[in-house]
């Protein structure tokens, strides 16, 4: 007998079949549950699959969609980072340091989502309290799709590569310097991390200072904007349509940090993005943004959100690894030292207004290389991880201490690492969620006109 494996349909054409009766949510359960089992032991995107449980609440939607109920993601699996609580579930952290026990009720998050319709099918892999770019741990390694031999990104690793992979279309996931956009950058997918505010974030102590933000992951526009929809409680987001005025876009390929260095073809990707623009009728610009010469404003608060994170989960740090032992304790260190003041935030944050006060859309390259090897990280030294983690990708950081809304979309191929490439665009924030409203429309006009391939070739096959 024959199972097909081949990728998951969109997230809008299932649910579309599923209140259309055309399929069901029991069916679309099993097929996704098939798919997982064939394609995800190479990978490494789960940490736990759901199986009978899932099944069992895909009936219950099944009930609830033959009561006449209309279920924006009816009978859709969704992926969720193992990051927030699922109820019924442990929830892990990629550490061994963290309980066992059950979740006692969903995340808000989730709880949206499976009022939507979306069945969650199972918790994917976070590197060690979510704090670096690379998805490992000592539960495992997650590779991308695309190149095996190297990483998905991180910390949202397990979400990219199920979805990149076909084996879900979309997936929960987290940003707080990075965490969506690096991932989906590394897998040739979408991500949306939105601004401060319109999703509820509610993670660990304080959410990283507010630095962290939950968003999707999808490999289509329309699908990111149904789930960040439904994330934020705004039906109207997902009515995304491409650009339809003239946008001033300024083009930052500016490197970060001299700690990095831009690699050709990832320049090239954003120039060539902005040209696609500038050929739709956009303005384009060149803007060189400037980017903080002291680092630890950002740097302060990723060590110290991982600490606040470990003491709000009552770790005990000799079970962790030996680099998030490290990048604990200096976030304890800056703490006391008063690093976290809002002053150089402020003025920092003056400084990007005015810089960027005549554009309405920002646009820089995704990652300055590509990701590096998949496997080992969580072995090496901490000092060693922050050195890859900054190299490989500056851009994403400085919009999470802003709290301004980035997404990115695919945009070409590496011939020589054989990953894809993306670009970033960057918002202002606005309450109403019209920042990301914007940048979903700039995404769908660059599907439009500069396509890419949804997954990578040769994870969706056929089982025998």
């Amino acid at each position: 007998m024959s199972l097909p494996a081949a990728a998951a349909e969109t997230a809008v054409a299932t649910a579309a079949a599923v209140r259309a009766g055309r399929t069901t949510a029991v069916v679309e359960t099993r097929v996704a549950l098939d798919r997982i089992a064939a394609l995800d032991p190479p990978l490494g995107a789960f940490q736990l699959v759901r199986g009978e449980r899932a099944l069992a609440e895909a009936a219950a939607v099944d009930s609830r969609i033959a009561a006449g109920e209309d279920l924006p993601l009816a009978g859709v699996p969704i992926a969720i980072k193992d990051n927030i609580p699922v109820a019924g579930e442990p929830m892990r952290e990629g550490s061994a340091a963290t309980s066992t026990t059950p979740s006692p009720a969903d995340h808000e998050v989730v709880a949206r989502v499976r009022a939507a319709g979306a069945v969650p099918i199972g918790l994917t892999r976070v590197p060690e309290l979510c704090v670096f770019g690379t998805t490992d741990s000592s539960y495992g390694t997650t590779r991308s799709p695309w190149n095996p031999d190297r990483t998905a990104g991180g910390s949202s690793g397990g979400s990219a590569a199920a979805v990149a992979s076909g084996m879900v279309a979309i997936a929960h996931a987290a940003d707080g310097m990075g965490s969506i956009r690096i991932p989906a950058a590394n897998c040739g997918i979408v991500g949306l991390k939105p601004g401060a505010g319109l999703v509820p974030a509610d993670m660990g102590a304080h959410s990283w200072f507010g630095m962290s933000e939950n968003g999707p992951l999808s490999t289509t526009v329309a699908d990111a904007a149904l789930l960040l929809a439904v994330m934020a409680g705004r039906p109207a987001l997902a009515d995304v349509a491409p650009a339809g005025r003239r946008l001033r876009i300024g083009l930052a390929p500016g490197i970060p940090t001299p700690l990095a260095r831009l690699d050709p073809r990832w320049e090239a990707a954003a120039r060539r993005t902005a040209a696609t623009l500038a050929d739709a009728g956009h303005e384009i610009v060149e803007l060189a943004l400037p980017y903080p010469a002291d680092p630890l404003p950002v740097l302060a608060r990723w060590f110290a959100g991982a600490a606040a994170d470990a003491n709000h989960l009552g770790l005990d740090d000799r079970l962790l690894e030996p680099r998030v032992r490290a990048h604990v304790r200096a976030g304890r260190a800056l703490s006391r030292l008063g690093a976290l003041r809002p002053g150089p935030v402020d003025r920092l944050r003056a400084r990007i207004d005015a810089a960027t006060a005549r554009v309405d859309v920002l646009l820089t390259p995704a990652l300055a290389q590509p990701g590096p090897e998949a496997d080992g990280w969580h072995r090496r030294g901490w000092i060693a991880n922050l050195r890859s983690n900054i190299s490989y990708a500056p851009y994403a950081a400085l919009w999470n201490l802003l709290g301004w809304p980035a997404a990115v979309v695919p945009a070409g191929w590496h011939d020589a690492a054989a990953v894809p490439l993306a670009v970033q665009l960057v918002a202002r924030p606005a309450a109403d969620g019209a920042g990301e409203a914007l940048l979903l429309a700039i995404a769908a006009q660059l599907e439009l006109l500069a396509p890419w391939e949804r997954t990578a070739p040769g994870t969706a096959t056929t089982l025998v």
